[in-house]
């Protein structure tokens, strides 16, 4: 029986890519809300919920991060990292005057991402967020008669129909987004490869401890693990009072993480694990993102 995966929708987003290159044979349903997502895993209506938790250009997606904390206990299975790449897209009606848009419709981070090249060829152009990408590529598919363009990937142009007029218009080359598996139920998915390990795990200090951070973290340095990561986030209990999300370059075990956990509680912190699970990387991602659009 193939798993029910949820996914940030409508179809054609980069959490589609994501979702599809882990799970290729899952039966995917889009959501229209990171929260939404992760609430159909948390109440059992799908097994996995993919959502986005990193990009290397805009930082943590903190909307995915409040909720795994605040919100639900769902699990880290796996990550996938997925490159980036925004184009320009039209509608075919408008794809002899593309240049004449005068509106562009996105999600904020690709709105963001494309920051410097929107400035250069469309200063005047009035900018709509949209919840994902893939919704700006259908708001143009429903909509030919507007002069506008949507920023999206390659998969939404060939969702829509829509025509790339433009490639690879995003500011930095480097961009890629960490994408998380969460599940209650299922185990890591199998893939041909993963690169390395990962334990993300969320660290309250002591009020009353001075030098509490530097403590936690010889706790790691001592025993040579390797820190990806670590970002303090607001507890939402008042101004002044922040955890802190850390990344550790080990998978959990029996001796290293446990000592660190140990360590860090007979300090007065509280500790908790939200999953520890292999970085994944599917071969055929390159191939979903980069495929030409059928004219």
């Amino acid at each position: 029986m193939s798993k029910k995966v949820a996914y940030l929708g409508p179809e054609g987003t980069f959490t589609e890519v994501a979702a599809k290159a882990v799970l290729p044979d899952s039966e995917r349903h889009p959501y229209t809300t990171i929260p939404a997502c992760m609430e159909a895993a948390a109440e059992g209506s799908v097994d996995i919920a993919v959502v986005p938790l990193e990009n290397a250009i805009e930082g943590s997606v903190n909307m995915t991060l409040d909720y795994l904390i605040h919100k639900h206990e769902l699990p880290i299975i796996a990550e996938i990292t997925v490159p980036i790449e925004q184009h320009l897209l039209v509608h075919p009606e408008n794809e002899n005057d593309w240049d004449a848009i005068t509106d562009i419709y996105s999600h904020p981070q690709a709105i963001a991402q494309c920051h410097e090249f929107i400035q250069r060829e469309f200063p005047q152009a009035e900018i709509h967020y949209t919840n994902s990408t893939s919704s700006a590529a259908k708001e143009l598919a429903e909509n030919p008669e507007c002069k506008a363009a949507a920023i999206a990937n390659l998969l939404a142009a060939e969702t829509y129909e829509l025509t790339p007029v433009r490639e690879n218009i995003h500011d930095y080359d480097n961009n890629h987004t960490r994408f998380v598996l969460l599940s209650h139920t299922e185990r890591t998915p199998q893939v041909e490869e993963n690169q390395k390990n990962k334990t993300t795990m969320v660290i309250t200090l002591p009020s009353d401890f001075s030098g509490a951070l530097h403590q936690v973290l010889s706790a790691f340095s001592w025993r040579k693990l390797n820190l990806t990561k670590i970002e303090s986030r607001p507890m939402k209990t008042g101004i002044g009072n922040y955890f802190f999300v850390i990344d550790v370059e080990k998978e959990m075990d029996d001796v290293l993480l446990p000592g660190v956990i140990a360590e860090v509680e007979a300090l007065g912190c509280g500790v908790r694990i939200l999953g520890s699970y292999p970085c994944l990387l599917p071969t055929e991602i390159g191939k979903m993102i980069k495929k030409p659009v059928p004219k």
